[in-house]
């Protein structure tokens, strides 16, 4: 295969990327983060990122899965030419952290370095102080947890964020995502969507795309019932529900079933129905390409006017411009 160079008439500037890792970190999270770059090099015959890996000290950092990896450099040491540093941590974190890492941190912010969190890097990021009043995001489970403790950081629960001059991820495959993307937006899309090709990727998702997270997660203490009448609409996707059905089917009255809706998901069950219906329509729009007025179909709309309409309100632009993106 010939190389693909970049989509710039610009001479070819390296990036020095840095991953540092702390100890429990996830491997999958970490190769995700960084295959992408060594293929966008080799398929553009020309070294776009330069790799290195820094620790707490220059020895070995075990993984979670109890395998190590050694960092050629240790925190604060040869970082006078970086562009980058993801951090590589478990979640949730340890208790404490070493303050001459949060320190470093906030001394390469000050220099304008990027920074990004892979998994609990995100965490990390945070306690330094260097996420206040960026968009980010961490794995699902910390949700919570991670609201309330940086009230500061404009918490989403996207697959990734990249916020100017900060990334973060949910962790896993997510960390592929969004490397790919950043290539994608350092060196074109055609380049990006190479590397996807490479990893036998279908696709490259947008950070947009939520989280996958759980049922009983996403509801903690709910009744029952309410999981039940969830449950039934992730379901009846083609063909919903009403309400008055939901609420037979679940023995409870209608009234019961919108207190329960309002009280732990903030919203009418038919609100919440449609937003499932469409984001599933988001899905297949990106995923697959059937015609407009078959996803219609699929996800419970009678008409194609309907669904456009229902779409633009929801995600700000229709069914076609969505396939344009």
């Amino acid at each position: 295969m010939p190389a693909l160079r970049p989509a710039s008439a610009q001479p070819i500037t390296s990036r020095q990327i840095a991953f540092l890792l702390l100890p429990g970190f996830s491997l999958l999270a970490q190769a995700c983060a960084l295959e992408p770059l060594q293929v966008a090099n080799q398929l553009a015959g020309a070294r776009l990122y330069v790799p290195l890996t820094y620790g707490l000290e220059a020895h070995e950092t075990r993984s979670a899965s109890e395998l190590s990896l050694t960092p050629r450099h240790a925190v604060g040491e040869d970082d006078a030419g970086l562009d980058m540093l993801l951090v590589c941590a478990p979640s949730p974190l340890p208790l404490s952290l070493p303050p001459s890492l949060c320190d470093w941190l906030r001394r390469l912010a000050g220099r304008g370095v990027v920074l990004g969190g892979v998994a609990g890097g995100t965490e990390v990021l945070a306690r330094a102080g260097v996420l206040d009043g960026y968009r980010a995001t961490l794995p699902w489970q910390r949700f919570d947890a991670f609201a309330r403790d940086y009230p500061r950081v404009n918490l989403s629960q996207q697959l990734f964020e990249i916020d100017r001059d900060r990334l973060t991820c949910g962790g896993g495959t997510a960390a592929m995502d969004m490397m790919m993307t950043l290539i994608g937006q350092h060196h074109g899309q055609r380049l990006a969507e190479a590397v996807s090709e490479h990893f036998v990727c279908e696709r490259i998702r947008p950070g947009d795309e939520p989280q996958h997270v759980p049922l009983r997660s996403r509801l903690g203490h709910a009744p029952q019932s309410l999981v039940e009448a969830v449950t039934l609409m992730e379901a009846n996707i083609e063909e919903p529900l009403t309400t008055h059905e939901l609420a037979e089917h679940l023995g409870i009255s209608r009234r019961q079933l919108e207190r329960l809706f309002k009280k732990y998901l903030q919203a009418v069950p038919s609100r919440y129905y449609l937003d499932l219906r469409l984001q599933e329509a988001r899905k297949l729009l990106r995923e697959c390409d059937r015609a407009v007025g078959d996803i219609a179909l699929l996800t419970g709309f009678s008409s194609g006017a309907h669904f456009s309409t229902a779409y633009r309100n929801h995600f700000g632009m229709t069914p076609r411009e969505e396939r344009l993106v």
